[in-house]
């Protein structure tokens, strides 16, 4: 090959020629349903993706793999799983180029947008119809974030669990004899109280009312106001009554930006909250120094944080509080992303000329998608790692001790809320709770960028100006000053209308 030809055309010219002879048609169903008949030989697979994991033999996968046996056995197919725990988006961009793309391979949503627009990427709008099981699993209204420019080019996994709340220590209400905050002035009268009035009761002013890990400190705060907040980004488009409101443009904005910033004016803020990373807001929450974080149920009350805290103070008491209401009577406890997908499931082009492989990548998907094939790919071997009652499902002592690597095979997902109820017994009201709160849809990561607009500096202009807004150093009266440069610099409008018509195109809105 010329090393100046484009390597659009490389990709895509190699994957055409990648088609495989080498294995021999596999029986399988029409509509893509398991059959159990054999075929001459199991049709080999590949599935590739990002990641690690650790069984019960230590790193990697078992020596007896009971879920991939399971799926050979079940589907007739021999698979193979390669994980790449380093340099994922080289190493896939290298077996694409180079004509040897894995049969299914996991990727975010940039790398589907990238090699989509390369055309090296099977459209999936054909064979959605043999993809019943699949279909009924994840939810149609999941689909839309496998479409890039009107094509169904990857195949979303189920939803996942919203969490993220905050958690408030409840032994600082009861000795400062306060009631759980239900409103925003009510959270700030609280977080001023954790502050001053020495909740800990150890004589020392040491102590802050409320830390998180950037904006989504204040993800309640500003969904109480009805407009959208995100660590990455304050740019977001929010679906409200079925229109599309772009959240910088809306006038409630000024007034979400003006309640963070009388948290922070009282110093009742953690002031390194936009620079905490990680479990950082979490540390200082558990060691006694702040009173109420922004969470989600996993990193508060799991067995293993638990532990942490009450090591720290047997007496502390960390609950959970619903959204806080804001003026209007609007709470939101955060977004809900309808764009998030995590990893989608991307197919090569050149499966187009093997028909055969297709159907059972198909099956596949389908298999793993019915209740008998998830909870293989959940749980394991039915009577050894798990029992089931009905719906009821319990993990044996086998189960716990084995199937802590079987989520590797969950290609469409899992049922969250009863897997992780399942999961965490102990934890189930937590969940569920976190589950149930209102949390405002937003419909950015569904939209393919205008060519002309860069995101990533827009983004960080946004996140400059907001600083600047919550600390002083700007005053919020001249917002509309910051909305102009916006559109004028930064070209936001051009985003902001594309947000509109693709959410129309895709259904959205009216």
């Amino acid at each position: 090959m010329k090393k100046n030809l484009p390597i659009a055309f490389l990709l895509t010219a190699s994957l055409l020629a990648a088609c495989s002879n080498n294995n021999p048609p596999a029986s399988s169903s029409p509509t893509g349903e398991a059959t159990n008949k054999p075929s001459a030989a199991p049709m080999k697979l590949e599935v590739m993706q990002e990641g690690t994991i650790t069984s019960a033999d230590g790193p990697g996968f078992p020596k007896d793999d009971f879920v991939k046996n399971e799926l050979n056995k079940k589907l007739n197919i021999d698979l193979t799983m390669t994980l790449e725990a380093t340099d994922f988006p080289t190493k896939i961009s290298a077996r694409m180029a180079g004509g040897n793309a894995p049969d299914v391979m996991l990727l975010l949503k940039d790398q589907v947008q990238k090699y989509a627009q390369s055309g090296v990427l099977l459209d999936m709008g054909p064979y959605m119809d043999k993809l019943t099981d699949y279909k009924k699993f994840v939810g149609a209204d999941e689909l839309k974030k496998g479409v890039v420019s009107g094509k169904q080019v990857a195949l979303p996994k189920a939803p996942p669990l919203l969490t993220g709340t905050y958690w408030i220590r409840k032994d600082w209400l009861d000795k400062l004899k306060l009631a759980a905050p239900t409103t925003v002035d009510e959270l700030y009268n609280v977080a001023k109280a954790f502050t001053e009035n020495d909740p800990d009761g150890n004589g020392k002013k040491d102590t802050l009312g409320i830390s998180g890990t950037g904006m989504d400190t204040f993800a309640p705060v500003f969904g109480a106001y009805g407009v959208s907040q995100s660590t990455q980004s304050l740019s977001v488009s929010t679906l409200r009554d079925g229109k599309i409101v772009n959240g910088l443009y809306d006038p409630a904005m000024k007034d979400a930006l003006t309640a963070v910033k009388k948290f922070v004016d009282a110093g009742v803020v953690d002031p390194e909250f936009l620079s905490n990373k990680g479990n950082t807001s979490k540390d200082k929450a558990f060691q006694g120094k702040v009173g109420i974080i922004y969470d989600g149920w996993s990193g508060v009350i799991k067995d293993a944080a638990v532990k942490i805290w009450k090591d720290a103070n047997p007496n502390a008491d960390w609950v959970q509080l619903p959204a806080p209401k804001g003026p209007n009577g609007l709470q939101f406890a955060s977004i809900n992303d309808l764009g998030a997908s995590g990893y989608l499931i991307a197919l090569p082009k050149s499966l187009e000329k093997q028909p055969e492989k297709l159907n059972k990548i198909i099956e596949m998907l389908n298999y793993v998608s019915t209740t008998e094939g998830n909870r293989l790919v959940e749980y394991g071997l039915k009577d050894v790692h798990y029992k089931a009652e009905g719906d009821k499902i319990t993990i044996t002592d086998q189960g716990k001790k084995e199937n802590g690597y079987t989520f590797v095979y969950q290609f469409t997902g899992r049922p969250e809320l009863s897997y992780l109820q399942t999961k965490f017994p102990g934890q189930a009201s937590y969940i569920d709770f976190e589950a149930k709160l209102p949390r405002l849809p937003v419909v950015d990561k569904l939209i393919d960028l205008p060519s002309s607009y860069n995101k990533a500096d827009a983004d960080r202009f946004v996140q400059e100006e907001v600083t600047k807004f919550i600390y002083g150093k700007t005053p919020i009266a001249d917002y509309s000053k910051f909305i102009a440069t916006l559109d004028g610099t930064f070209n936001y409008k051009l985003y902001s209308d594309a947000v509109t018509k693709q959410a129309k195109d895709l259904g959205l809105t009216k």
